[in-house]
């Protein structure tokens, strides 16, 4: 019997090819308790791009949340639907005008945040509606959300991580083993034949672009693009 070909095999999901999830600290989803907190902590996630900040609420309660740019210890947190416009509080999209930078969005109002919390990254609204706003993603993209959605307010700290060149292959390495990617990558040409579909030759050797319903085994390339090449002006 053959192989299964390496895009298979990563494509299945196995623990080879898995990040390691013990590797993280804390899930560090925005606290569901409206309350008022003091941060009491801040501490570098190996399984994220972002510090965290150890948060002591009033009840007693100690959590993690994604550390804002600018916080420090001993500044106040606070998450009541009073807060003020400050790094780190949350309140809901409806509350927060348009313009101010917000991170860690929620899709659907209570997940806990799900979008913009890699270092750096923001958003900020850009029209309010009856029932929705309109918000400026990091991807450049603007997306709808539920004004019932909540945010954090300001940008996530550590801004600027992708200007510092790796210098060496080992921290290369540690930065995608940290992640599950595999690596180094070879490129697809490159391989033999029983290892990728593009492999035995210099070229691909077949159109690039593949359907949304391919196998793993042949999904590689462009998948289900809907345009390919460089975009006119």
């Amino acid at each position: 019997m053959g192989k299964r070909i390496i895009s298979q095999r990563r494509g299945k999901g196995s623990n080879t090819y898995k990040a390691k999830s013990h590797s993280a600290k804390s899930k560090a989803d925005m606290p569901h308790k409206r309350e008022k907190g003091v941060v009491i902590d801040l501490e570098n996630d190996p399984g994220r791009t972002a510090p965290i900040a150890k948060v002591e609420f009033e009840s007693g309660k100690e959590e993690y949340i994604l550390a804002p740019e600018g916080i420090s210890i001993g500044d106040k947190i606070d998450l009541t639907r009073e807060a003020p416009l400050e790094p780190g509080n949350c309140l809901p999209m409806k509350e927060i005008p348009e313009g101010v930078p917000i991170y860690n969005m929620e899709i659907t109002p209570g997940d806990g945040g799900r979008i913009a919390r890699s270092s750096g990254t923001y958003g900020f609204i850009v029209a309010q509606e009856s029932d929705k706003v309109q918000v400026y993603l990091p991807s450049k993209r603007i997306k709808e959300f539920n004004n019932n959605c909540k945010a954090n307010i300001g940008k996530v700290a550590g801004a600027g991580r992708t200007d510092k060149r790796f210098e060496k292959a080992g921290n290369k390495f540690h930065k995608m083993k940290g992640r599950g990617k595999l690596y180094p990558r070879v490129s697809a040409v490159a391989m033999n034949a029983v290892d990728h579909p593009f492999g035995g030759s210099a070229s691909p050797g077949k159109p690039k672009t593949v359907s949304r319903d391919s196998p793993p085994g042949k999904k590689v390339g462009s998948i289900a693009a809907s345009k390919t090449g460089k975009r006119g002006k």
